[in-house]
């Protein structure tokens, strides 16, 4: 149970990491559009990426996919700069298709950092005789992590469009420029390695 605890605990340390930014970042882009009234879609939107990392994730920490580990960085934060320039696509908030583009995005994009996060798993497994155990256990610490942070963006879109009066396009506009200029200097820095 300790060993449980302890991938749990991993897996929510890794998606928290301010050093590796790339994860809340995307997290960022994915959801920066949504307030929370939208608390449904963004409910579908996290689903879609949970399940396209948690599916990457297993295959790839149990051997059954292996992609090379500087493409998979390298992807990482192309998935944020293509997620934060769709941004600029939204003409209002009202979001009345049921299912978007948005949503298959979040699912693709999700394969790619699963991947991500396979490799850090399988670093710190060795060769465990049970995989299983542990890979459940850190994929519900991510997902924790991952909810600790649309909590944190949800609350800053919060008191930046409703407590500051900021219009929410701009709000939207400014956060995916940074997400836009963060990304691209982690492609440049990543880019060497191919």
């Amino acid at each position: 149970m300790d060993e449980l605890f302890l991938y749990l605990r991993l897996g929510f340390k890794h998606i928290i990491d301010l050093g590796g930014v790339d994860h809340i970042l995307f997290v960022l882009a994915l959801t920066l559009r949504y307030v929370w009234t939208d608390w449904k879609k963004i409910l579908v939107l996290v689903t879609s990426f949970t399940i396209g990392h948690s599916l990457t994730l297993a295959l790839s920490t149990l051997s059954l996919i292996d992609i090379s580990v500087n493409w998979i960085e390298f992807l990482i934060p192309v998935t944020i700069l293509i997620t934060a320039v769709s941004n600029f696509w939204v003409k209002d908030f009202e979001f009345k298709e049921r299912y978007t583009a948005h949503y298959g995005l979040a699912l693709f994009f999700g394969l790619i950092h699963g991947l991500g996060f396979s490799n850090y798993l399988k670093s710190l497994l060795g060769k465990e005789a049970s995989l299983l155990g542990p890979l459940f256990s850190f994929n519900i610490g991510l997902e924790i992590g991952q909810i600790l942070i649309v909590m944190v963006i949800l609350a800053l879109s919060y008191c930046t469009i409703s407590i500051l009066k900021i219009p929410r396009k701009m709000y939207v506009r400014y956060g995916s420029i940074l997400a836009i200029c963060l990304s691209l200097r982690m492609i440049i820095d990543r880019i060497a390695s191919l």
